[in-house]
């Protein structure tokens, strides 16, 4: 009965019917009624079990395969094996946990814009009641402030202005009337007969009857969560390389068992085999390290005022290709000023200004409180000449007046629209150059107003003749700093479109000050987007830059469209008009001055509600992504080096140069202590003249293929002659320690190569020691716990104490591994100088 979409569209006398309602409002006993039927006018919480969020850490590849390595490591007897796998799988799962319930966002705050209070005819009598109690057929009354917390059609008004900012994105207060009558397929923004859930009275009065409540709200219609994010980037490149990585370790296996058998080995025997390609060919450390880095690079970010609610969209501000930003108190000052004024008498214009004006302590219409601003005697003209009489804004007439004492003479001042305004002007022959500025200004994209004088002797607007002396035109800011850090996200070949519900000529206005808008870009209105096909739309939508008169679901279809065609994109926010956007987003970034309907969708906040803000993060995030690349590179080309050495090993019929637990020593222990280090390696280049690369090549390129491989490889096949010299020269325990050694050293020189992906080493030595010290830190503390491993927990990880000659081995190794990377990089430098 009462989940008519298109109220706004019947007469009053159907709204009366469909509701079984009156202007007298509803009785106590029927209001009670209808709560028990209807339910509380609040949104519904939602709220996801913890137990599955834990769960959930543990649906992933690789600790699929972890947990059958340590299914074979009991069936095989390796009871160590098993306990420090299970360990590890637990510690990753519980680090993940931890950090998705500090992420998870809550609809709670949501219900606190409709915990207000409510006046409300009831029996009737005017009550004040909680908004909460309201129900679809209740009469509200409303004045200058009230909250409207349920959608409302009207049915008396008089000078009511609405903010509805939050819904549409719009900066000035939009008026409402009424008498208005409003066709079915209407926008929201073109609902002047109705007042929406989340908005607030600006200026006027008005009653009307409740139509919606709590969740048919078209506020909780925009705010509600119905769609998860979609995954980072890193996310769904580790996904993709996870599958086929899987797929060749299996193959990898299946060649290795066969083997093993046929070269009679026993199964005993293969299953301790497999469990070492298994520890060798996983990066155990990966997650871990990838979390320290997003902690680090977090916490970098929470000190240029950005917080991260959601730690893996750290990396997906450096992956970021369209930033789609609100317009109000993102890119402008969310406050209106006098941009331009024409004055035939400028003392005069500013006295009307000043006496036509309701601004309180910057209290007020956003109009006058910037007239306040711009007159520098505003308190004094008010002062000297007091007022005798006020007519508030007229929405019809669509102007206000002041009536005041000037020189013992009633004087009448007068501001509102010119068109209104030249309908009673004596002086005719100033109309053509005042018109001609008021198109010139509405051009720049300015709201103007006119402003006149004249004397008071009559009471009907229509009687009264004045002489119109200004024009003055008003514009809501940029912010300082925003037109240079968009030709910086502009240089790092970031598209930044500006997405808002105001007019398209006030967008243009604002995009083209600072840098948004060129002149051979495009300008879209949302009755344009709801014309096109997707297709259409992506292809209109490379030549755009601004996209004005849209709503909550233009902006929602806009990212998703940019997703479909491999864009990953940023949108920033503030109001509920930019929920459905934000949760759609790869990267939702909310203002901190912004709704907590927004913050709590977002997964970070901007504590200075600034685009520059967002541009200094992108820079921050390209900066996290390049090293979680470097780890990864590390972590793969390491475990490379160890299946290369492990396989061609047994294939030739070779004793295992590594045992298990060595290599979780390896990967977990000495690595661990160096890959910890990445997340503190400072910017190797200016990332912001990169071109942003897609999901799968900003982690796995043929670049990076090619590194990890030419290093895996050859490593391995080194590290394997080695071993092989080693067991014609010595025993096997004292062959087994030294290439358990010289593999950890070997991968200490790959660690400090990779702290700079593409400059040698020596090219500039400066900059290889102090764009991450703590490296060599990481390689100090490797040492003595490798010392340990050889010298002291020998049982534990198979080794004997060796002499210290025989450290002469690792030492040459870790020299070829350096030289060996550092040749390639050289290689790379010379053949792109000739390119």
């Amino acid at each position: 009965m009462y989940k008519e979409k298109d109220t706004h569209s019947l007469s009053l006398n159907e709204i009366y019917r469909l509701y079984n309602t009156s202007k007298e409002g509803l009785s106590q006993v029927e209001a009670d009624k209808r709560l028990k039927l209807y339910g509380e006018n609040v949104l519904k919480e939602k709220e996801e079990s913890r137990l599955k969020i834990f769960f959930r850490q543990f649906n992933n590849v690789l600790v699929y395969v972890l947990l059958l390595a340590s299914l074979i490591s009991i069936v095989s007897s390796k009871y160590v094996d098993f306990f420090v796998i299970i360990f590890l799988i637990l510690v990753n799962g519980i680090i993940g946990f931890i950090q998705e319930i500090k992420a998870l966002s809550s609809i709670k705050a949501l219900k606190k814009l409709t915990e207000s209070k409510t006046r409300v005819l009831r029996d009737s009598k005017i009550v004040t009641i909680s908004s909460s109690l309201l129900v679809p057929g209740d009469v509200v009354l409303f004045s200058e402030g009230s909250v409207v917390t349920a959608d409302t059609r009207l049915f008396d008004s008089e000078s009511l202005m609405v903010d509805e900012s939050s819904i549409t994105g719009e900066s000035l207060p939009c008026i409402k009337d009424h008498k208005a009558k409003i066709s079915k397929e209407a926008l929201v923004y073109e609902l002047k007969n109705t007042l929406l859930s989340g908005t607030v009275v600006v200026k006027g009065r008005s009653k009307g009857i409740v139509t919606k409540t709590a969740d048919n709200t078209y506020f909780a219609s925009i705010a509600e969560e119905k769609e998860k994010s979609p995954k980072t980037p890193l996310t769904r490149a580790t996904e993709a390389f996870s599958k086929r990585y899987v797929a060749f370790l299996i193959l990898l296996f299946i060649v290795v068992g066969v083997i093993g058998l046929l070269q009679h080995r026993s199964w005993i025997d293969v299953t301790y085999i497999l469990i070492a390609e298994l520890v060798s060919a996983l990066p155990e450390g990966l997650p871990i390290v990838v979390t320290t880095v997003l902690v680090v690079g977090a916490i970098a970010l929470s000190r240029k005022k950005t917080l991260v609610r959601y730690l893996p969209s750290v990396e997906t501000l450096g992956s970021a290709t369209v930033i789609a930003s609100d317009k109000t108190g993102t890119i402008t000052e969310g406050k209106l000023i006098v941009k331009d004024f024409f004055a035939l008498d400028i003392d005069k214009t500013k006295m009307i200004a000043s006496l036509c004006n309701d601004a309180k302590d910057n209290l007020g219409d956003p109009l006058d409180v910037a007239l306040k601003n711009w007159v520098e005697d505003f308190e004094k003209i008010q002062k000297t000449y007091p007022q005798i009489k006020a007519y508030p804004f007229d929405v019809n007439l669509r102007m206000m007046a002041s009536v005041n004492e000037v020189n013992n003479t009633n004087t009448l001042f007068i501001k509102g629209a010119f068109e209104s305004l030249k309908e009673i002007a004596l002086n005719t022959k100033d109309l053509l150059a005042l018109e001609k500025k008021v198109h010139s200004m509405s051009k720049q994209g300015l709201r103007t107003i006119a402003l006149g004088f004249g004397e008071y002797t009559k009471d009907k607007f229509k009687d009264w003749k004045i002489n119109i002396v200004g024009i003055i035109g008003f514009l809501d800011p940029p912010k300082q700093g925003v037109l240079e850090a968009v030709r910086e996200a502009k240089r790092a070949h970031i598209k930044v479109m500006m997405l808002t519900g105001d007019f398209p000529m006030t967008a243009k206005a604002i995009a083209k000050e600072v840098g948004i808008f060129e002149e051979q870009d495009n300008i879209l209105t949302g009755k344009e987007i709801e014309l096109m096909d997707d297709k259409t739309l992506y292809e209109d939508l490379k030549k755009t830059s601004v996209l004005a008169r849209i709503l909550p679901e233009h902006k929602s279809r806009i990212v998703k469209i940019l997703q479909q065609n491999k864009q990953i994109v940023a949108v920033s926010g503030d109001g509920v008009n930019d929920v459905p956007a934000l949760k759609a987003a790869d990267l939702s970034i909310a203002m901190g001055s912004g709704t907590e309907a927004a913050k709590n969708v977002s997964k970070m906040i901007i504590i200075d509600s600034n685009l520059k803000v967002i541009i200094d993060a992108i820079r921050n995030g390209r900066v996290i992504t390049g090293n979680i690349r470097k780890v990864i590179y590390y972590l793969l080309s390491s475990g490379l080096q160890e299946i290369t050495l492990i396989t061609i090993a047994i294939l030739i019929n070779l004793p295992l140069p590594l045992a298990p637990l060595q290599i979780l020593w390896i990967n977990l222990v000495t690595d661990g202590v160096q890959d910890k280090t990445f997340p503190f390696a400072k910017e190797e280049d200016d990332v912001m003249l990169k071109m942003p690369k897609s999901p799968a090549k900003q982690f796995f390129d043929l670049s990076q293929i090619i590194y990890i491989l030419s290093f895996g490889i050859i490593a391995g096949l080194i590290t394997l002659e080695l071993f092989k010299h080693l067991l014609r020269t010595y025993s096997y325990d004292v062959a087994l320690t030294i290439t358990f050694t010289s593999v950890v050293v070997m991968q200490w020189a790959n660690g400090i190569q990779a702290q700079k992906e593409k400059e040698p080493f020596f090219k500039n030595i400066k900059k290889s020691f102090t764009i991450n010290p703590y490296i060599f830190i990481g390689v100090a503390l490797g040492f003595i716990l490798q010392l340990l491993a050889v010298y002291i927990a020998t049982d534990i990880f198979s080794s004997v104490k060796i002499a210290f000659s025989l450290w002469l081995y690792p030492l040459i190794m870790f020299l070829v591994a350096f030289f060996l990377v550092e040749i390639r990089k050289w290689i790379y430098l010379i053949f792109r100088r000739n390119k």
